[in-house]
């Protein structure tokens, strides 16, 4: 059975994902939030993804439509919040772990999270934790996204 999924749920997963990209550009592109908004919205930047595949062959793939308005306020309220985040989301690494240590992608897509988990009450905790480690494999191949599962878990259970 094929799985059905809403054109307003794939809109919000494209958002997260352009929210990921968004915030990793703005603090190592040293860019304004407004103009990597802006770049994402205009579709000058974001419109297409790698996708590997296999055999060392690379693809250029076309991102579906996103919600413009969500991935707007999402970037925003991450890049507001940022400082704070950061010092939350340390407060759940084990000990000898520091936040500023992880991969800059993986550091943005954390903080997307940890974001959405605060403050988007009106999605279950654990659809926003699937989304997360959904781009985590996206990004990685490794075991980042069963820390980001565990990470993200653990801090639902204590936040909602």
């Amino acid at each position: 059975m094929a799985k059905y999924v809403s054109e307003k749920i794939k809109m919000k997963s494209g958002a997260r994902l352009a929210a990921v990209q968004a915030t990793y550009m703005i603090e190592y592109g040293q860019l304004s939030v407004d103009e990597v908004i802006k770049d994402f919205i205009n579709g000058e930047v974001g419109r297409y993804v790698i996708e590997d595949e296999g055999n060392e062959k690379e693809e250029l793939v076309a991102v579906s439509e996103m919600d413009t308005n969500y991935f707007a306020t999402l970037t925003r309220g991450v890049h507001a919040k940022k400082e704070y985040m950061e010092k939350s989301l340390a407060h759940y690494l084990k000990e000898g772990w520091s936040f500023e240590r992880f991969d800059g992608t993986l550091r943005a897509l954390l903080l997307c999270a940890a974001y959405e988990l605060i403050n988007t009450l009106d999605v279950d905790a654990k659809v926003l934790i699937q989304e997360y480690v959904d781009l985590a494999y996206a990004f990685f191949s490794k075991n980042e996204p069963k820390m980001v599962n565990a990470l993200l878990d653990q801090i639902a259970k204590e936040i909602r």
